[in-house]
C-alpha cells in the first residue's frame, strides 16, 4: 500500500514550492556575486586574456552553482515536506530475490 505524500495537499505543495523559489532567489544572488568576484579577480591578476575566456568562466560557474543548488533545493523540498517518508523502498528478502540451486 502506497502512503499518500504530503505534497498531494495543494496547501502544503504551495508552501513548499514558495520556499523552494525563495531558496533559488537567494542562490541566484549568491551566484551572481560569485561570478562577478571570480571574473574580477581573474581580470585583476591576468588582465584581458580573451572575452571568450571570461564568458566561459562566467557560464561554467553559473551553471554549476545553479544546477547543484537547484538539485539540493529539491532534496530539501522532498525531505522537509515528508515526501521521502511516503516512499516504500523495501528491498525483497533473500528468499524472494534468489533461491540456492541444488548441486546434485
Amino acid at each position: 500500500m502506497v502512503r499518500k505524500s504530503p505534497l498531494d495537499d495543494p496547501e502544503n505543495a504551495a508552501h513548499a514550492w514558495a520556499r523552494y523559489r525563495s531558496i533559488m532567489k537567494v542562490l541566484l544572488g549568491v551566484t551572481i556575486a560569485t561570478v562577478l568576484l571570480a571574473v574580477g579577480l581573474l581580470y585583476a591578476f591576468n588582465g584581458m586574456v580573451s572575452v571568450h575566456f571570461y564568458i566561459a568562466v562566467a557560464l561554467g560557474i553559473s551553471f554549476t552553482m545553479l544546477l547543484g543548488g537547484g538539485l539540493m533545493g529539491l532534496v530539501f523540498l522532498s525531505n522537509g515536506t515528508g515526501h521521502d517518508e511516503s516512499v516504500d523502498n523495501r528491498l525483497p528478502g533473500k528468499d524472494e530475490f534468489w533461491s540456492p540451486k541444488d548441486n546434485d
